[in-house]
């Protein structure tokens, strides 16, 4: 048999103990923080039924979902489905009623019945249905765990990559809007990563629909609209020209120098986010749009909510859509500033609606989103992970010896520096020739900061020579001083 060569599946990644400290040290800043703010902890299966999943993300987010192969054999479910032997066709979605005219998402119930989990919000809307003659209202929970989307890999752009949401159910107050920006703004600055949270309403996008008239063609509109970062304005402004969506009724309003919806142009006549939504609201009421001012009126109060160290990292971005199909109000994303990395390292918005696809109507949920994958990418790039965290290893001490006797010497003090709380090991080879040598290049290539060698002479007076990895530095010292020295404060 020819030997196979090992590789990873496109859009994944293999984490080494390096890599493994540093997600870690990011997974523990977003936990802290979601506790801090009284959320509570959850997690849900990997695979939820396609069921659950399908229809949530809008046909662009069905087409990435990751579909699992029935078990047994579903081979013989898709030759009785392609011969029409047995399977009752009758309300399958056929034009013509034949299951050769079936389309491939049709088709594939027929062998495949679950999927991956596309993000942690459809789960989490499941689970509060399921669950909820469990929960207390306002339920607010967080949850970190990985998901799958079949994209198209790239920079910054994975098949499986951990998201980190926290999410409130149960409450309609605009107050879950401004805690869930100020976790963002707490979370990046112990993280040290220069960010800016854009900030939009689905209710002024549905407002500016109407002010091209396009309202019943909302969710095509939005699909355009959410292109607007990878193809620009110009290529905004052309595929909704090539929708129908621009006549020369409305033209007019694409090249206004106010509006300046392809020209940024709000921006820079109305600099301050409270005069663009006084602009915006001026809009909506020449054309009455409701729904338009209903979102201005959203965005005007979280604004006034938000204290004032948030409040200066917040802009107003009209045409950020989110293209997630569930949103109804306040829509998020967060952006690094620095960094070559451009795209998102976080997001969210309220949804509504969610929950009632479940059958369980008028329960309202807002939440955001961290992705873990591009926030390292970003502390990665421009160095922010602190000297504590840059090693492979959590070991402090490494105990070297020249025998199986100072082995065993070394034992004794290794579990009195764990029981202390101090990550400690002994090299577990006993060496022949240049022992200590081969040993401190283990613990160097490691990064372990201490080593602590025992040798005839340290056993006979009950001491380690310590040696200090970073600064050479060596000194006798027993094991209670050895602890003190790890750390003081014990």
């Amino acid at each position: 048999m020819a030997t196979q060569k090992p590789a990873l599946a496109k859009g994944t990644r293999d984490f080494g103990p390096k890599e493994v400290q540093k997600r870690k040290y990011i997974l523990n800043s977003i936990e802290s923080v979601f506790k801090k703010f009284g959320f509570m902890p959850l997690e849900t299966p990997a695979m939820e039924n396609l069921a659950t999943l399908e229809g949530k993300y809008g046909d662009e987010g069905d087409k990435l979902l990751f579909r699992i192969l029935n078990s047994g054999d579903y081979l013989k479910d898709l030759k009785e489905f392609q011969n029409n032997t047995s399977i009752d066709t009758t309300n399958l979605p056929s034009s013509t009623g034949n299951v050769s005219d079936l389309d491939s998402k049709a088709a594939s119930k027929f062998i495949s019945e679950k999927g991956l989990r596309y993000d942690l919000t459809v789960p989490f809307a499941r689970y509060v249905v399921m669950n909820r003659n469990d929960i207390t209202f306002p339920f607010k929970r967080y949850q970190m765990q990985p998901v799958w989307r079949a994209d198209r890999p790239q920079k910054g752009r994975y098949r499986e990559f951990w998201q980190c949401d926290a999410d409130v159910v149960g409450s309609d107050s605009l107050i879950n809007e401004v805690e869930l920006i100020q976790i963002y703004y707490e979370v990046f600055t112990t993280l040290g990563i220069d960010f800016k949270i854009r900030v939009n309403n689905r209710k002024i996008l549905e407002g500016i629909a109407e002010y091209f008239n396009c309202n019943h063609r909302f969710s095509e509109f939005i699909i355009i609209i959410d292109k607007l970062d990878k193809i620009g304005y110009e290529g905004v402004f052309k595929e909704l020209n090539d929708a129908g969506f621009i006549n020369d009724s409305n033209r007019a309003i694409l090249d206004s120098p106010e509006l300046g919806l392809f020209k940024e142009g709000i921006q820079q006549i109305y600099p301050t986010f409270e005069s663009q939504l006084k602009r915006l609201n001026s809009l909506f009421e020449d054309r009455n749009s409701e729904i338009g001012s209903h979102g201005v009126s959203e965005l005007e109060k979280v604004l006034k909510l938000l204290d004032k160290s948030c409040k200066q990292f917040v802009e107003l971005d009209i045409f950020l859509a989110r293209g997630l199909s569930y949103y109804t109000g306040s829509i998020l994303e967060i952006v690094a500033t620095k960094g070559t990395l451009k795209s998102s390292i976080g997001g969210g918005g309220r949804y509504d609606n969610l929950t009632g696809i479940f059958g369980l109507p008028n329960v309202s949920g807002v939440g955001i989103s961290f992705g873990l994958d591009r926030i390292y990418d970003v502390m990665e790039e421009l160095n922010l992970f602190p000297n504590t965290v840059n090693r492979a290893s959590s070991t402090q001490v490494l105990f070297c010896h020249f025998d199986e006797a100072t082995q065993e010497y070394c034992l004794p003090a290794l579990k009195v520096l764990r029981d202390a709380g101090i990550a400690a090991e002994v090299y577990p080879d006993v060496i022949r020739k240049k022992p200590i040598a081969k040993q401190l290049d283990y613990a160097n290539a490691l990064n372990i900061p201490y080593a602590a060698i025992a040798g005839e002479t340290e056993m006979q007076q009950h001491v380690f020579n310590v040696k200090n990895l970073q600064t050479g530095e060596q000194t006798l010292i027993g094991t209670e001083e050895l602890i003190r020295l790890i750390n003081p404060f014990i």
